[in-house]
């Protein structure tokens, strides 16, 4: 049987870069929480922390055996990269959507969509929660 997962992702920065987070929540097909998971990730951009909380998503959604994702971003540039819209100049962001596309092997298949911010936040809670516990 197949394992759909529904999951929302958030990183920021406070400055660019700044302290930065990663926030991630993951819900199963009935639209209930089954996880949540923020991290730290030191002075970075906002990019490389979209990236970092995606990474971190595919990780988790790996460990609960997840066949099909759909994620969602309020970072445009993010979703347009995975939907392969949009050419990754950036050298350190080429590297993490590499990550991605690699853990995304995992899996059936991985949707990738842009919502608005106010869609997003509960995983924008948990970014700033990531900063807020080191800073």
């Amino acid at each position: 049987m197949s394992k759909l997962l529904i999951i929302n992702t958030d990183g920021g920065a406070r400055g660019n870069p700044g302290p930065a987070g990663a926030g991630v929540v993951i819900r199963n097909e009935q639209q209930e929480i089954i996880g949540r998971h923020k991290k730290y990730l030191g002075e970075q951009t906002n990019n490389f922390a979209e990236y970092q909380a995606l990474i971190l998503a595919l990780e988790e959604a790996a460990k609960l055996g997840a066949d099909n994702l759909i994620i969602n971003m309020d970072s445009e540039l993010i979703v347009r990269q995975m939907q392969g819209r949009y050419k990754i100049k950036e050298p350190t962001l080429k590297v993490l959507a590499g990550e991605v596309f690699r853990l995304g092997r995992n899996f059936k298949n991985v949707a990738f969509n842009h919502v608005f911010r106010e869609l997003n936040k509960e995983a924008d809670a948990l970014v700033n929660q990531a900063i807020d516990e080191h800073i």
